[in-house]
């Protein structure tokens, strides 16, 4: 409870062992305003990022059979896949939509 009080810059400490403002009197460092990490990078460098690792390391075994799913109409099957692989809904319904990109881009440059 003392230190709530403390907190509050209300009343210096007195160098008493006892009482309402026991304690050694110190002195208060502002916390610094640190930078978050997440505004530093653009959405087109990450874009770009997840494009290239995805180009060198290709689909992981279950990606793939997630594709083989979809390719062939099992929506339902893939979604339900996808959540126990990932955890949640919001992270399996992500999933299946960029899978989904990715098996549309393939039709479209097999057909030129």
């Amino acid at each position: 409870m003392a230190d709530v009080e403390m907190s509050s810059g209300k009343a210096p400490r007195s160098n008493l062992r006892f009482g309402l403002n026991r304690g050694r009197p110190t002195t208060v460092i502002p916390k610094a305003v640190r930078p978050s990490h997440k505004k530093g990078v653009k959405t087109e460098k990450k874009t770009f990022i997840k494009s290239v690792i995805r180009e060198v390391a290709g689909f992981s075994p279950y990606e793939k059979r997630v594709m083989e799913l979809l390719r062939n109409s099992k929506d339902k099957k893939a979604r339900k896949l996808t959540k126990k692989r990932l955890g949640t809904l919001l992270r399996s319904k992500r999933k299946i939509e960029e899978l989904a990109n990715v098996i549309q881009e393939q039709r479209r440059q097999a057909g030129h």
